[in-house]
């Protein structure tokens, strides 16, 4: 199985719930196609470099998890008809890289 880091932005309307619920959703595509979350991170709510959907502000997360070509398509699939994403990336790394965090949750 390939190592993939995959992060995306949800919208900043979205309450702690639905927040969790998305992850949720996420992780469920994740598991049944094959894969295996290693670490989930939630970074928080952070300011865009410029305004994308007419968002200035968006909930970041991070999911680092080992999978196969079909586990990537399904999850992408899912999310081209999601309402609440703004954007979304898949990048596949050699090893996952467990005791650094790039980011901290804002409080």
């Amino acid at each position: 199985m390939n190592c993939y880091e995959h992060t995306l932005i949800t919208k900043q309307d979205l309450s702690e719930s639905q927040a969790k619920v998305i992850i949720s959703r996420y992780e469920k595509i994740i598991t049944t196609n094959s894969g295996k979350i290693v670490k989930i991170e939630d970074w928080g709510l952070r300011n865009l470099s410029r305004r994308i959907k007419n968002n200035k502000k968006g909930f970041y997360f991070h999911i680092k998890f080992e999978g196969m070509g079909i586990t990537i398509d399904e999850l992408e699939k899912a999310e081209n008809i999601d309402e609440s994403l703004i954007r979304y990336l898949t990048v596949r790394v050699k090893k996952h890289d467990l005791e650094k965090s790039f980011f901290e949750k804002k409080e």
